[in-house]
């Protein structure tokens, strides 16, 4: 596919596998899960859930604005958490990110995620 480019920032986590922050193809960029990690330390950040929750939706922002593009573009998200519990938490906090109108968007419980964190959201994002 000759359209597809590898987006990559600093001020987003950078990836702690074999995979990239986000891949353009056309005009959709996929974007991988984003889990709270400090971009400039790698490391999980401190706090309860809702600070947690806040840190994935900004490394999610700093994607998309590598991308060329901004939440608002987000057509999809998959949200994970560990405790379906907190989903009410991440409702208002991913009201804060996002205007309306909102994403299509699924949320599951999982057993875990990568690092221990209760939270990775991933998305698709149509630049226009």
């Amino acid at each position: 596919m000759t359209n597809k480019s590898i987006i990559q920032t600093e001020s987003a986590p950078q990836a702690i596998g074999p995979y990239s922050q986000a891949v353009k193809a056309g005009d959709t960029v996929y974007i991988s899960g984003q889990i709270p990690l400090d971009p400039e330390t790698m490391e999980v950040v401190a706090g309860d859930f809702s600070a947690k929750t806040r840190q994935v939706f900004d490394n999610l922002k700093a994607v998309c604005e590598a991308a060329g593009g901004a939440l608002k573009d987000i057509v999809k998200v998959n949200i994970y958490v560990t405790d379906l519990a907190n989903f009410a938490t991440v409702n208002e906090i991913m009201a804060t990110y996002f205007p309306e109108p909102y994403p299509a968007r699924a949320a599951v419980q999982v057993s875990a995620l990568p690092k221990g964190v209760p939270v990775e959201v991933e998305a698709v994002m149509v630049l226009s």
